[in-house]
């Protein structure tokens, strides 16, 4: 296992290093975003001038269209643009009738980015997330009395390629660098676990405005190892938030779809607000203006966990697989820690609390916990702090292969950063490039898993089928970003290409993946199986063949003629289903053919004047 090393041994550089600036800790959220700074590992939430820790994930483009953050005071207002980063057109265009956002008709040159229409104006997700980050920069600033140019950010631990690099660029653009990128539920457990003293196996939940994330951990001695993580990149409050509305409009014979965006944007504020009513309280009274009137509603607690319970269920099943995955009962888990705001809602708390067989600890703030963790990380990649962070991939890379199967390279739950490297061969005859396409995701075929990127290694030296060799390696950064290089080992021509996908995955694709592979796993070992077999019988008969057209002289008439009508019983086989008739035939014809390669081999000998004695 590969650990991670915070610093060089021997050096412990100064926090506020002479001539740079601070470096905090940023929870990029979907509904509230903090920022937050560490020293001597104690963290603090940064608070606004007004004294709020939390800034609205809001961005609003006023008149004159520029922009102000936190709260929605234009119709041009963009909320929850965390769910967009790293997404496709394609993607985007599912999402817009539940956000409040618009396309733009603009689409660059090669369709790798996607604009927002903004009245006159276009921006990128990664810009509205940077108006976001540039604001929270300016409130460490004010708190701080001097210059913030880094930051440790978090992801969900299943945010994607694509959606990573997102997150990085938008701090870029806010003028920050990013030491590191931490999946959210780890930085949680770093947090409470530093402040607590705590170690053992612990579980964060995470439910948040736009995601959900669930990770097992192993907290001993100042150091944080990931065991596993599982989640839904489309699973929230926000969600909790439009099943309500839903069901109020409905009451009163109208959808949301009859409203415009921006409408629809402002009842579901309305909404939030009953919702975080309902955590005190059995009943809460809600009310949609409307040029006619206004709609009034009531929404009693019981309602609002009918709504949900299937959600939650979902956040459940999550976390037994994830339990599954590392073979552990919820017995074997010492704690279970909350985070995010949507873990506030009694219903959730009840559900978790059975699901582990415990109750969670209530001594945690759900919506500060995240970007504490990422304060002290950044202590510690400051300082030289002796903490140890060890995050995990959130899904296996690997690549495509003969018979269009995956070859894993990096396993999914994978301690990171990891490298690692398989060696490959060329199927024919001089061939002279290969093409190396990547996937992610846990089946078996390269058409249910998604595509990452591809690139072509040219130079290998023609030879024959099976001889030349290729080293391909992956390797996944501290951010759980990937590269792959590919290296033909006898000329040492080589290619590499740092993967970053246009676009990520459709909201729903990585639940999918995870959900598809425990629900198909059998049967798509089966097909590899199957195929590999049939694979590996075409090469046999391939060189049977070129052995009957070109050593023709070591056979009689009769041997010449039963070889003959076993590659043609062989091409038969091949398209049988049955694994088991494909290597009954396999070991047949290695009994058949093996005079002939015998003799093969002595006429070999011969040749090179070295005798006609059989190996």
């Amino acid at each position: 296992m590969r650990l991670l090393q915070i610093h060089e041994p021997g050096q412990t550089p100064d926090l506020h290093e002479e001539g740079r600036g601070y470096v905090v800790g940023i929870d990029l959220g979907t509904t509230n975003s903090v920022v937050a700074y560490s020293e001597e590992q104690m963290p603090r939430t940064l608070s606004s001038e007004s004294g709020a820790s939390l800034l609205p994930s809001i961005v609003s483009f006023q008149e004159d269209l520029q922009p102000k953050v936190g709260e929605a005071s234009s119709p041009l207002t963009i909320r929850s643009v965390k769910r967009l980063m790293g997404l496709g057109r394609k993607e985007l265009e599912q999402l817009q009738s539940s956000h409040s956002f618009h396309l733009s008709e603009d689409i660059s040159e090669d369709d790798s980015l996607v604009y927002l229409k903004v009245g006159d104006r276009r921006v990128t997700p990664q810009e509205v997330s940077a108006e976001i980050l540039r604001d929270l920069k300016k409130r460490a600033e004010v708190q701080l009395e001097g210059n913030v140019d880094r930051c440790v950010l978090t992801v969900p631990a299943h945010f994607d390629e694509a959606a990573r690099k997102a997150t990085k660029d938008a701090a870029k653009l806010a003028g920050m660098e990013v030491l590191r990128l931490i999946n959210e539920p780890t930085a949680a457990a770093l947090a409470y676990g530093l402040e607590n003293g705590v170690e053992g196996i612990y579980a964060v939940y995470d439910l948040g405005g736009g995601t959900f994330d669930v990770s097992l951990l192993k907290l001993q001695k100042g150091v944080f190892q990931v065991l596993a993580t599982g989640g839904d990149p489309a699973l929230g409050g926000d969600d909790f938030d439009v099943f309500v509305l839903d069901s109020l409009l409905e009451l009163h014979g109208k959808r949301s779809k009859d409203f415009a965006p921006s409408t629809v944007s402002s009842f579901l504020s309305i909404v939030r607000c009953g919702k975080e009513e309902l955590t005190s309280r059995d009943v809460c009274h809600v009310s949609f203006p409307l040029p006619e009137g206004e709609i009034k509603c009531s929404l009693s607690r019981s309602k609002l966990e009918e709504l949900i319970s299937d959600s939650v269920e979902r956040t459940l099943k999550i976390c037994r697989e994830v339990l599954q995955t590392v073979s552990l009962n919820p017995a074997e888990v010492q704690g279970v820690i909350l985070v995010g705001g949507s873990t506030r809602i009694p219903y959730v708390q009840k559900a978790v609390s059975k699901c582990f067989e415990q109750d969670p600890y209530g001594n945690v703030n759900p919506d500060e916990v995240v970007a504490h963790g990422a304060a002290i990380q950044a202590e510690a990649l400051t300082s030289g702090a002796q903490t140890l962070l060890l995050d995990v991939t959130p899904l296996s890379l690997g690549v495509e292969i003969m018979g269009e199967m995956v070859d894993k390279i990096i396993p999914r739950n994978s301690p990171i950063p990891a490298s690692k490297s398989h060696e490959f061969t060329t199927s024919q005859d001089g061939q002279t490039a290969m093409a190396i396409h990547i996937v992610q995701g846990e089946r078996e075929f390269v058409k249910d898993c998604r595509s990452l990127g591809r690139f072509e290694l040219r130079g290998i030296p023609p030879m024959g089928a099976g001889k030349a060799r290729i080293k391909v390696q992956f390797t996944v950064d501290a951010d759980g970003l990937l590269s792959v290089s590919a290296r033909e080992e006898t000329t040492g021509a080589a290619q590499s290409i740092d993967v970053r996908p246009t676009y990520g995955l459709t909201q729903t694709d990585m639940e999918k993946i995870l959900a598809e592979s425990y629900l198909n796993g059998s049967d798509d070992i089966r097909s590899r199986l199957l195929l590999e077999s049939k694979i590996k019988l075409e090469a046999d008969l391939n060189v049977l063949s070129g052995s009957l057209k070109t050593e023709t002289e070591l056979l009689n008439k009769s041997e010449f003629s039963d070889l003959t009508t076993l590659v043609e019983k062989g091409n038969i086989v091949l398209r049988s289903s049955n694994r088991e008739e494909v290597e009954a035939f396999r070991k047949l014809l290695d009994k058949e053919t093996c005079f002939y390669a015998e003799r093969q081999i002595s006429s070999a000998l011969k040749r090179l004047g070295t005798g006609t004695k059989k190996p």
